[in-house]
């Protein structure tokens, strides 16, 4: 199974659609989204894609992505999501507090944990855990990144949106 990563648009939709042709091009069965849309009008550029998402720390209305995501027939889980996927446990936590995110990794219990809140494109291998962070696909004054997690090999891939 192929599943897109992506994280902190941050109101960016040029890149939000850059990202969403690469999802589609690449036939990616799911997508998860680690937080900070920022607002509810990024939602519906989703439409059509199997998505799955958390809160970020920059999220605003909430009630009103909560309702954009449910328009979409896509799953909003709050601020953690857990997941099993192509044989996976996966949990996506956004990062807004290291000592969390270190939790998940050091628990053993999930497969991955994807993350975002950095920025910073990170791929590591603690014990059995792989950690994923997609960096920013707004961009910001770095690149703007988006990864790919396939499943079966558990190869990690990152792509420059730029």
């Amino acid at each position: 199974m192929l599943i897109g990563i992506i994280s902190d648009t941050h109101d960016h939709i040029p890149n939000l659609k850059k990202a969403i042709r690469i999802f589609k091009d690449r036939n990616a069965e799911l997508i998860l989204h680690a937080g900070d849309y920022c607002s509810p009008f990024m939602i519906p550029h989703f439409e059509g894609l199997n998505l799955k998402g958390i809160f970020g720390n920059n999220d605003g209305d909430k009630y009103l992505l909560m309702s954009k995501f449910r328009e979409i027939g896509a799953e909003l889980a709050g601020d953690f999501l857990r997941t099993e996927q192509g044989g996976l446990t996966i949990a996506v936590y956004h990062g807004t507090y290291a000592e969390i995110t270190d939790a998940l990794i050091e628990s053993g219990r999930y497969d991955v944990v994807i993350t975002g809140h950095t920025h910073e494109m990170v791929y590591k291998e603690s014990g059995k855990t792989i950690v994923i962070n997609p960096g920013t696909a707004n961009g910001f004054d770095g690149k703007a990144s988006i990864a790919f997690l396939d499943t079966e090999s558990r190869n990690v891939e990152f792509v420059e949106l730029d």
